[in-house]
């Protein structure tokens, strides 16, 4: 009796084993119920099954049911077109062990949103540090048609292939936007109004993280040796190159997305040569790996911040080289688009508070360049030419065909003769479209900076109000600023 006992659960264990060894059909994280997928062109889905398994998918927009089969590693992917309705939709995907059903899907606008502490900024802000406009905006939030979903704070030394931490895609409310990245809701939100649409705003970002950080091992190594054998990846993960590659963007591909907005610099202000080179090595990377073309990607200059000092001027620890080579970057990077910060930043805060501000110049950007509204103005002016006359310098700048604006009168503005002096200079707009310097302590003067400080605040602005970077209009490497006693 004993035996034979013993020979039934034996067989139970054994159909057990057997039973496991056929996994179920398993789907990225951002796959899931609730999510926006980018309408009316090709998507993909993918997910893992057994080697070779055949996986039937019944979406509610399409007639016919679609049939995939793993390959002999268990993956599996297929494309599928999506189209403008704004039904909800559902997503049932079948196979030998797995019944899955993916409900209250939309067709909509999918925005990826990554950086370091300023695009993480949550809507209720930092501990003292507050976003304006934040109650008001949590109270409004209750959004069916705006979805949020964030990737959390992760590092790896490999890419992955699933998210390991995540908030899955939630329904605009109070209780979701409370945490939800300021910069990323107040664009989402506003898009998803004007365009009367579904909108999905990913965000993924980790404060104080470095470009680096944010780059595949194959594109950083042609630039730097990466090698992580023995680094600890829980210490200052954010520093750690490609950490945050490997365990934040690498899970989202090749979910389809319309566009990326960026908001990361601060970590790499004393490095601005190299950040023109790993920039838009990292922009075209994400693109190569998305295979979905030169996708918008919008991004915010770093915004004035004392740092500490603001007596240095031909240093790296002086910021202005950042943004100089952050707006520089504008025609390193195709489709790219600018956040000009110049006016909004916080002399003791690097947070500034005014994220709505930094949302609607990136909304700017998107409207014009990707949406086709192009009677909304998105460029600020940027410097172009100077023509020197006599004991002074007038400036020309693009993108100023509407002409350009002062609050009150224009400062921040220096001039040097050939000696490579700088001297604080008088500065007024003429013809409404160009700048007039001039300094009685500079007779022949031959260039000009604007805003060269780590804290300042912009005074310069187009007729659309949006401001002037600060600038230069020489190369020098050996430039000196004059004593307050000279």
């Amino acid at each position: 009796m004993r035996s034979i006992k013993l020979i039934s659960l034996v067989g139970v264990l054994f159909l057990l084993v057997i039973e496991s060894i056929h996994a179920e059909v398993k789907l990225p994280a951002i796959v899931s119920s609730n999510m926006v997928l980018q309408r009316n062109t090709t998507i993909v889905l993918w997910g893992w099954a057994d080697a070779n398994e055949k996986v039937t998918i019944n979406a509610s927009w399409l007639v016919e049911q679609i049939n995939v089969q793993a390959d002999k590693e268990g993956s599996w992917r297929i494309e599928v077109k999506t189209t403008n309705s704004k039904a909800s939709q559902s997503i049932k995907i079948y196979s030998e062990n797995s019944d899955i059903i993916l409900e209250n899907i939309l067709f909509g606008e999918v925005w990826l949103c990554s950086g370091q502490s300023n695009m993480e900024q949550p809507i209720k802000g930092y501990e003292g540090q507050p976003t304006f406009g934040a109650v008001m905006a949590t109270a409004k939030s209750n959004n069916a048609n705006l979805r949020l979903f964030t990737v959390d704070k992760v590092g790896s030394k490999t890419p992955l292939n699933t998210i390991e931490k995540f908030t899955g895609w939630q329904q605009s409310s109070p209780l979701s936007v409370s945490n939800f990245s300021a910069v990323a809701y107040f664009f989402g939100e506003q898009l998803q109004e004007i365009l009367d649409c579904p909108v999905g705003m990913i965000h993924t970002s980790w404060g104080n993280s470095s470009v680096q950080a944010w780059m595949s091992k194959a594109v950083l190594s042609s630039h730097q040796n990466v090698n992580l054998d023995d680094v600890d990846i829980t210490k200052r993960t954010q520093r750690i190159p490609t950490a945050l590659f490997n365990s934040m963007i690498n899970p989202l591909i090749p979910y389809t997305v319309k566009g990326v907005l960026w908001y990361q610099g601060e970590a790499n202000r004393k490095e601005p040569e190299q950040y023109k080179t790993l920039f838009p090595a990292m922009v075209k990377d994400w693109r190569a790996r998305w295979e979905i073309g030169d996708f918008p990607f919008y991004y915010v200059q770093i915004a004035p911040f004392l740092y500490g000092n603001n007596d240095v001027f031909q240093t790296v620890d002086n910021s202005a080289f950042i943004r100089e080579a952050q707006l520089e970057c504008l025609d390193l990077i195709p489709n790219s688009g600018i956040a000009i910060t110049m006016d909004i930043g916080d002399k003791h805060g690097i947070h500034p508070p005014k994220k709505k501000e930094v949302a609607n110049r990136l909304l700017f950007n998107a409207l014009n360049q990707t949406y086709g509204y192009k009677t909304i103005d998105y460029a600020a002016p940027i410097y172009e030419s100077l023509d020197i006359k006599g004991s002074g310098i007038t400036l020309k700048f693009k993108n100023a065909d509407n002409g350009l604006y002062a609050h009150n009168d224009l400062e921040g503005f220096e001039i040097a003769g050939s000696d490579k002096v700088f001297y604080p200079a008088s500065a007024k707009i003429v013809k409404r479209k160009n700048v007039f310097i001039k300094s009685d302590r500079v007779p022949n003067p031959v260039a000009v900076r604007y805003a060269w400080r780590n804290w300042v605040m912009g005074t310069l602005y187009g007729t659309n109000l949006l401001p002037v970077s600060s600038f230069r209009t020489d190369q020098w490497i050996d430039a000196k600023q004059a004593n307050s006693n000279n």
